[in-house]
């Protein structure tokens, strides 16, 4: 019998750290969802699909089988059987995804791939509507949360990191927007599930959060 945990939460704070973290401390399947929508943006461009050819692009998704494995520990995305790790993280790929994943055929495809993926492997999957409409029957439920302020820190950090100049008023009012952006989004909007257990990882580290969710995993929460 396959475990499945669902995490949902705003950007920033933390949900695929937080995932991956979780799936190495229980050895199971990290669901990079994104990665998914890029395997498939990659069919589009390889078929001669552009951007602005949503008609084509519901047509084709239907041909498209996306899957992931991890080989000593190395995350594998298989496209119609194929190992496309070299090939789904470039612009082109990028630009493609973005425009894909907002159409709703995409969408159907890559939630009905992920869920066939959830039924045969214990994964950790997270998103924005994962445990309301991807995974509605996973085992343990998380909404992970920070305040606005607190999640723009972290990204400030990120890019100051990086070199990069940014200013985090700019970042946090970005931030505030995508979420208002998020929740009120037409398809499958951002909001916590009923049965969906809520963190606040405003004041604790990274570590603390996976522990706390391993917790509620091992106690039955959900």
């Amino acid at each position: 019998m396959s475990y499945s945990i669902a995490i949902d939460g705003p950007a920033g704070a933390g949900k695929s750290t937080i995932a991956k973290l979780i799936a190495k401390k229980k050895g199971y399947i990290y669901v990079d969802t994104g990665a998914m929508y890029r395997a498939m943006a990659l069919y589009f461009i390889e078929q001669g699909i552009h951007a602005s050819e949503q008609d084509k692009i519901s047509a084709a998704a239907a041909a498209v089988d996306v899957t992931i494995t991890y080989e000593n520990g190395e995350q594998i995305v298989w496209l119609n059987g194929r190992n496309v790790n070299g090939l789904i993280r470039t612009e082109e790929v990028g630009k493609m995804a973005s425009s894909s994943s907002v159409n709703k055929d995409v969408r159907k495809k890559l939630v009905e791939l992920q869920q066939a993926l959830a039924s045969k492997e214990n994964v950790v999957m997270d998103g924005r509507d994962i445990g309301t409409c991807v995974l509605p029957d996973a085992n343990v439920k998380i909404y992970l949360t920070a305040a606005s302020r607190v999640r723009a820190v972290r990204r400030y950090e990120e890019l100051k990191a990086k070199g990069l100049e940014c200013d985090l008023d700019v970042i946090e009012k970005d931030i505030i927007d995508r979420d208002y952006q998020d929740m009120h989004r037409e398809l499958s909007p951002l909001r916590q599930a009923e049965d969906a257990v809520l963190v606040d990882s405003s004041d604790m580290t990274i570590e603390q959060v996976a522990d706390a969710i391993i917790d509620l995993c091992d106690k039955g929460a959900g």
